[in-house]
């Protein structure tokens, strides 16, 4: 007889103290420490059809959903159908219902192979609307934006994407390219309160050479409200064999490029700017390590 089996040869007498502990309102943890059972799965048998103790309950959004896989584990449903049917993961369904009894399987591997890809299906639903609800919330909590915030966004904004002046090569002028239209519109929403007109701004539109490039050119044109005067020649980017293009689709619209004319003296200020803020978070988070 081994060491292991030795310890729970009385298995029956065993259940009856942890069952007892068990409604005395002890949990897994402390039975497990006052029996010195250090075995999960006899742990399992032992307090099997036991529920914990209300105070070991944490109060959690998804304790419904538990409540339901559990249901459903009991009438003999597998983790696939469980998946399928609420949407879960499969490591939350095996936390929630591994102390219930294991169901006898019924189906092909194939079947349930099956199961579990419409389950996955079902998982990435509810994982886009999660998604979807998290960054809708984000967005209202922005509210309205003052102009002091858009003069610091704008700021920020440029020293990430817009052209910089080098050491190396001396050149102040305004040049911000991106393909995202929000960081355009947010651009050029910041140009304007900084007074700087329609007049004084140039666009031109870089784009792969196999892609739609009347409907880019199109699409910034509208997205501007730019006179088509205001738009330089639309520069391609060639192919060679070797070209693997990722950016493709009816949403892919090339990058544009926003020009400022006779910027030197804002491009200034955006440096003086950008330094101040640098200048600003530093001591802010020098006050919040103290």
């Amino acid at each position: 007889m081994t060491e292991t089996t030795s310890k729970y040869a009385d298995f029956e007498g065993l259940r009856e103290r942890a069952v007892a502990l068990r409604r005395e309102g002890l949990s897994r943890r402390q039975i497990r420490d006052r029996l010195h059972v250090d075995n999960n799965d006899i742990l399992n048998r032992l307090l099997q059809g036991e529920p914990a103790p209300q105070w070991t309950k944490r109060p959690r959004a998804k304790d419904d959903l538990r409540e339901r896989a559990r249901e459903l584990r009991l009438q003999g449903m597998t983790y696939d159908r469980i998946q399928v049917e609420l949407g879960c993961s499969k490591s939350s369904i095996s936390l929630w219902v591994r102390d219930l009894p294991k169901p006898e399987r019924r189906r092909t591997r194939e079947e349930s192979s099956a199961i579990g890809r419409r389950g996955w299906g079902a998982t990435l639903q509810r994982r886009e609307a999660e998604r979807r609800t998290a960054k809708q919330r984000a967005a209202d909590e922005i509210g309205a934006m003052t102009d002091r915030e858009l003069f610091l966004l704008g700021v920020g904004l440029y020293w990430a994407e817009g052209s910089k002046s080098k050491p190396y090569r001396t050149q102040e002028r305004v040049t911000f390219v991106n393909s995202d239209p929000g960081m355009i519109e947010v651009f050029l929403a910041w140009l304007r309160l900084l007074g700087v007109n329609g007049e004084h701004l140039r666009f031109h539109v870089h784009i792969h050479e196999t892609a739609d490039i009347a409907a880019a050119e199109q699409f910034w044109g509208a997205l501007t409200g730019a006179e088509s005067s205001a738009f330089g020649k639309t520069s391609l980017k060639r192919h060679t064999p070797k070209t693997n293009r990722k950016n493709v689709g009816e949403n892919y619209r090339g990058c544009l490029a926003v020009r400022v004319l006779k910027s030197a003296e804002l491009y200034r200020r955006i440096e003086g700017s950008w330094c101040g803020i640098v200048g600003a978070a530093k001591r802010a988070d020098s006050q919040n390590r103290t």
